[in-house]
């Protein structure tokens, strides 16, 4: 495909990456840079492509302001048997972005005209200074001072990430007057901001069953307790025909936990918490804050990401919950259409209708129709489990593509393959390139 205003190829790593990147920053949807690709759409290749992946971000984080962590990500493809890199750029809400060389002028910002980069004029770059958004979670003070981070670094060491001396002013959790931020506030051992999911009798809010608050805590603890929470909640049934025995979630367990996920990081916490609701026929998942400022429905369903807290953004996928920009909302709308989203000024809503045959009227399990209801332990499998199953199917997979099927991360999935190779239960043919995986009996 030719360059087009969303993506920009490049032959090889050059001196105008910055000025390409900050095109993207500012231009309302973002876009993404293919490097080991020529002007006419041809994969030639990188030849180091782990070297010119850390100069790229090394890059990227050290010569564009306002600082852009976790609106940026830089992913290694093979295309056509060659090493390309993916740098995939997210239209950022504090504009204007410029090289931090050049300063906030006509020769340091950019902009994204056509499939070309464009230097902004004077008068762009104020109208866009004074739309500004004020404030966001990294001007924010927190409202106590007191934090510790013990959750937070032991989820970073459990990804291998051992955090050194500048552990918290490598994740923008201070104001520039060096005080906490709230979201330094949000990731804490302890906070006052909580998660509230309430669950019904029927399908409206008369009958309240339970009514339970997930937080006070790191929001990265609260996340996980949530997400086991609805783990629990969607159990899975067994709906048996005179051909055959189909088993199905009530929901999709890979599009709910996406949304879930992208409600907590992407929530106006100044505004209000999100909200998980299940009723006897569906599950809400809200938050607040609509669609980010300069982001468009069709942008929203394209995919395109403008993350409203970036830091939080950054920090989720530091530790394996979140993935690449984008790409939650691709596996939502893998298995749901547009119809289960409701975006208005204040709210982002994401309804998800139990399946055909799988309702629980007044909360009850419904076993008739020859539908029952199997052991969400039983029929839950694990992550060693699922990585199996894709590879029994297809030798040749890529961790990439056994990560989309699953909605595994790619390190969860790389972790899996490792613990099966060193117990012997999975081992490589060939070449990682041309082989394929063979299971052992």
């Amino acid at each position: 495909m030719p360059e087009s205003n969303r993506t920009e190829y490049k032959r090889e790593l050059n001196d105008k990456l910055e000025r390409s990147v900050v095109a993207f920053l500012n231009y309302t949807g973002g876009g993404e840079i293919l490097i080991g690709v020529d002007d006419g759409g041809v994969t030639v290749g990188v030849a180091d492509v782990d070297s010119d992946q850390l100069k790229i971000v090394d890059r990227i984080r050290n010569n564009i302001r306002p600082t852009v962590l976790g609106l940026f990500d830089v992913i290694p493809e093979r295309r056509d048997g060659k090493d390309i890199i993916r740098v995939v750029v997210s239209s950022g809400p504090q504009k204007p972005y410029y090289i931090r060389g050049k300063g906030m002028s006509e020769t340091g910002c950019f902009i994204r005209v056509g499939s070309s980069v464009q230097p902004m004029t004077e008068r762009m770059i104020e109208d866009l200074l004074s739309r500004r958004q004020k404030p966001s979670l990294q001007t924010m003070a927190s409202p106590r001072q007191d934090l510790t981070f013990k959750q937070l670094q032991i989820y970073y060491q459990d990804m291998g990430l051992e955090p050194n001396e500048q552990f918290l002013n490598s994740l923008d959790l201070r104001t520039g007057a060096g005080e906490y931020n709230y979201a330094a506030y949000l990731l804490a051992d302890e906070n006052g901001a909580s998660i509230k999911v309430a669950k019904y009798a029927g399908t409206d809010k008369v009958d309240l069953i339970e009514n339970n608050e997930y937080g006070y805590r790191c929001l990265i603890t609260a996340t996980h307790r949530v997400l086991d929470r609805l783990e629990a909640e969607n159990r899975t049934f067994a709906k048996i025909t005179p051909k055959l025995r189909r088993e199905k979630s009530m929901v999709d367990r890979v599009a709910l936990r996406e949304a879930v996920i992208n409600a907590f990081v992407h929530n106006a916490w100044d505004l209000s918490v999100p909200l998980v609701e299940i009723f006897s026929d569906r599950i809400v998942v809200t938050s607040a804050g609509g669609l980010v400022e300069g982001l468009s429905r069709e942008d929203f369903f394209n995919c395109r990401s403008m993350p409203r807290n970036r830091e939080l953004m950054r920090v989720f996928k530091d530790v394996d919950l979140a993935e690449h920009l984008g790409s939650g909302m691709g596996r939502i709308l893998r298995a749901y259409d547009r119809s289960i989203f409701e975006l208005t000024p204040s709210f982002l809503v994401v309804t998800f209708p139990f399946e055909d045959g799988f309702n629980t009227p007044n909360g009850e399990l419904n076993g008739g129709d020859g539908v029952i209801n199997s052991d969400t332990n039983q029929a839950r499998h694990s992550n060693s489990q699922q990585v199996l199953m894709c590879i029994e199917q297809n030798p040749k997979i890529t961790q990439e593509a056994i990560a989309q099927q699953t909605g595994l991360s790619t390190r969860t999935v790389s972790r899996e393959i490792k613990a099966l190779r060193e117990a012997g239960v999975l081992r490589r043919a060939g070449s990682l390139k041309t082989g394929s995986w063979e299971i052992v009996r």
